[in-house]
């Protein structure tokens, strides 16, 4: 049989597949180690990923669209309100759910409680994934996979470490096997819906939870104002970015503009990596009171349910 028989024969896979599960869980790392390049923003702060992205992963004979949801929690304002409603959307529409559990930290109630949501989905394939077996013992991962296993009625089991790059390709594999009949719902030259000024956004924002996780980690959001490319093929961004009050101001600045300007460089060394191309970047402050409870700037910000 010729090769390109063979191919026309292979049965093609497509479908979307949501990461859930609690916030720091793993689920940005694993989309970023399926990705083989970072395209979604980590960090050990809890609500790091706010946009829902669509990472598209093309193999010759399927396509996974996997979609990078919000850790799911008890929401305290507007913001998690519509972090919480934009997971459960993904999870309610998925062809298969892979739901990540921290093989580093007791299961608890936060996991059931996404564990019920879980259970209660029409996906037709459901993974139980640990994570972060690097860090974690055998004796501890065992326990774990005990413990999570009876949380929910699962397909398939995995465990993986995405930052080593452990079961990442099994990952990938094991739900393409488990996806179904379907096309390519985008261009194989497509990698993220994300678009460049989200993305540019993000690595900002990144960068400020990593520095000021203690001080003010989720009164921070960022927003790309502009993003122009000069004749001489460097880009100009100007992003805002907004605290809830004047004293979280000065602690973005930082003494003599030192913490601003720290969060500016290794955020362009994202971007530039990004864009291919130099980058300027001029960053700036503004006071938003509330801005979290404030149903306009959550929908400016991208962090809408809706969106």
């Amino acid at each position: 049989m010729s090769k390109e028989r063979a191919e026309r024969d292979v049965t093609f896979r497509s479908g979307f597949v949501a990461l859930v599960g609690r916030p720091n869980a793993g689920k940005s790392t694993l989309l970023n180690a399926c990705m083989g390049e970072k395209v979604a923003i980590t960090s050990p702060v809890a609500q790091t990923t706010r946009r829902r992205m669509r990472a598209v992963i093309n193999t010759p004979a399927s396509q996974l669209v996997i979609i990078d949801t919000p850790g799911l929690h008890k929401p305290k304002d507007a913001l998690g309100s519509e972090l919480n409603k934009s997971a459960l959307g993904e999870l309610a529409d998925a062809d298969a759910v892979a739901f990540l559990v921290d093989a580093t930290k007791p299961v608890g109630r936060g996991d059931e409680w996404v564990a019920n949501h879980v259970a209660r989905a029409e996906a037709g394939y459901k993974l139980l994934v640990l994570t972060k077996a690097d860090i974690a013992g055998p004796e501890q991962v065992a326990a774990q996979l005990e413990a999570a296993r009876a949380l929910c009625d699962f397909d398939d089991e995995l465990v993986v470490s995405a930052r080593e790059g452990f079961n990442v390709d099994a990952f990938v594999g094991l739900v393409s096997e488990h996806l179904p009949e379907g096309p390519r719902w985008f261009p194989e030259g497509m990698d993220v819906d994300a678009t460049p000024e989200d993305l540019v956004a993000e690595f900002v924002r990144e960068k400020l939870f990593l520095h000021l996780r203690q001080e003010l980690p989720h009164s921070v959001g960022v927003l790309c104002e502009s993003l122009e490319y000069a004749d001489d093929g460097h880009a100009s961004i100007e992003a805002t970015i907004l605290v809830e009050r004047a004293g979280q101001k000065g602690i973005v600045l930082g003494k003599g503009g030192q913490m601003i300007k720290r969060v500016g460089i290794e955020a362009r060394r994202d971007i530039e990596r990004l864009l291919g191309c130099r980058v300027f970047l001029d960053l700036t402050v503004r006071v938003a009171p509330a801005w979290r409870r404030d149903e306009r700037e959550i929908r400016r910000l991208g962090y809408s349910s809706e969106d």
